[in-house]
């Protein structure tokens, strides 16, 4: 019965290899390859890499350089500073930023800039564009446009009851 079981190997499942246990080199080796705004992602992921990741002067002038060669929005203001990532990104570098994230300036067509996320020749993830309607929905909120719309019904409605008594009145004088 010994040999049996000395027989029978075991097998012990070996740690998976995950990013955080990757050693430091590689994480910076990674970092030097993305954009600032990826770079800037990935420092905010935890203490190790924001003490580690780039995310300077050189990296800001890059990025903004790629956007002007693309034809996209840069940042018009004067105020821009590069010298820290909180006053860099400070009134329309957030907004730009925020537009890429959500693939606002990626094309969906064949031939196009293609998907400026993920570096491919056409964007998936770009939502279509909304409606009128959906984006006052979206601008408003649901329950204001709810009594926007009660109160122009009310308008309305105030309205109409307004030309037809003065109709009720008109016929009343003609009659006598």
């Amino acid at each position: 019965m010994e040999e049996a079981s000395t027989s029978q190997q075991v097998i012990v499942a070996s740690p998976r290899a995950t990013f955080s246990t990757l050693p430091t080199e590689l994480h910076l080796q990674i970092a030097s390859y993305l954009t600032y705004p990826d770079a800037l992602s990935l420092k905010h992921t935890n203490r190790h890499l924001y003490g580690i990741v780039y995310t300077g002067v050189n990296l800001k002038v890059e990025w903004l350089i790629e956007r002007r060669t693309l034809h996209l929005d840069c940042p018009h203001d004067k105020k821009c500073e590069l010298g820290s990532d909180m006053r860099f990104c400070r009134g329309s570098v957030r907004l730009l930023m925020k537009r890429r994230r959500e693939h606002g300036e990626c094309d969906t067509r064949e031939g196009g800039r293609g998907c400026l996320v993920f570096d491919t020749k056409v964007c998936t993830f770009r939502k279509p564009e909304l409606g009128r309607l959906e984006r006052i929905k979206k601008l408003i909120g649901m329950n204001s446009l709810r009594w926007i719309l009660a109160a122009l019904v009310g308008i309305v409605l105030a309205l109409c009851f307004r030309q037809l008594d003065s109709r009720v009145v008109e016929a009343d004088d003609l009659s006598n």
